[in-house]
């Protein structure tokens, strides 16, 4: 018989009396391949046996047939769906990388990373920074993984996300400047759709409705990170918050990706504001599809607008 249901957290999840997780979205998976789909091959590998996590990796095929001197950038992708839900090998997001890969001839790797409940924030950053490390641990060609020795330029080395994974991107980049003593450059970070967030709207165009406001709300404080001691305004959510300082963000550009109808997007306008105001060096790009709402790039790939954003996010990449 099936136990009762404690709570309910729609669109993402329910969870049972028994302490069962049902996620209701973002369930589906397609395998990696190595026979090439649009000119791309594909594969999974084990990066933390400990929790059972692996990347998906994304080659352009005629890669495969080149010299180890065939040097190519290289995408760390990290996925959305609040914390909760999707993950590298969603049809969502193994689709999109595809084409980014394809088009932009790079290297991906796709981060999966353990999600809440089951294991709240800050599991997901934990996880993306131990992937981080051992991507750039194949740096000097003796890595585990031969796709990365012969292929990765190390010179060229990008992070991108949406929504949940646009805020960890943030985060590991300021992590990277941090951590100078890792040598880990990355070139440019795309914060795509990102999920920052704060008790109070950021400016009088932030969504006022206090519903909404408190919904959002709800899904950070009672699942994806019931433990943070401040709420929404954790420094981890509420990345353009008072005592924020991006002046040490560790890489040379950054690409913001806002859409008009995402309740995220004052946000997003807002953190590309404090970029360009604080002491830090490099240079920012906003791009901005007014009549858009939130990762509709995923939810409508073929659309002309998706198509106008995949080739802006191709020309950060190699350009």
């Amino acid at each position: 018989m099936e136990s009762e249901i404690a709570s309910e957290f729609l669109p993402f999840c329910r969870i049972y009396k028994d302490g069962r997780v049902e996620r209701l979205i973002g369930t589906d998976t397609i395998p990696a391949s190595l026979d090439p789909t649009h000119d791309v091959v594909s594969k999974d590998v084990i990066y933390s046996p400990e929790n059972n996590l692996s990347v998906r990796l994304f080659l352009p095929h005629k890669s495969t047939k080149l010299t180890a001197g065939n040097k190519l950038p290289l995408l760390i992708y990290i996925h959305g769906g609040a914390w909760i839900i999707e993950s590298p090998f969603s049809p969502l997001y193994h689709n999109y990388l595809t084409e980014v890969v394809k088009s932009a001839n790079c290297l991906a790797v796709s981060v999966q990373y353990r999600r809440a409940p089951e294991d709240p924030v800050p599991a997901a950053y934990e996880d993306v920074w131990s992937a981080i490390q051992w991507i750039f641990a194949h740096s000097n060609g003796s890595g585990p993984v031969d796709w990365i020795n012969k292929h990765a330029d190390f010179g060229k080395v990008f992070l991108g996300g949406d929504s949940a994974g646009g805020n960890i991107s943030h985060h590991m980049a300021m992590k990277a400047g941090k951590e100078k003593k890792l040598d880990l450059k990355i070139k440019g970070i795309a914060v795509v759709h990102p999920a920052f967030w704060g008790t109070d709207p950021v400016d009088e165009y932030d969504v006022q409705d206090k519903e909404t406001r408190s919904g959002i709300a709800e899904i950070w404080e009672k699942i994806a990170s019931p433990n943070s001691v401040n709420g929404t305004d954790d420094p981890l959510f509420n990345v353009n918050g008072s005592g924020s300082d991006f002046s040490g963000l560790g890489c040379d550009k950054v690409l913001v990706a806002v859409a008009g109808k995402d309740v995220f997007v004052r946000q997003g306008l807002a953190y590309a504001a404090k970029l360009e105001k604080c002491e830090w060096e490099g240079t920012v790009e906003v791009v901005e599809e007014e009549g858009e709402d939130h990762v509709f790039h995923l939810q409508n790939p073929k659309s002309d607008k998706a198509l106008k954003f995949l080739k802006k996010f191709v020309e950060f990449i190699i350009g």
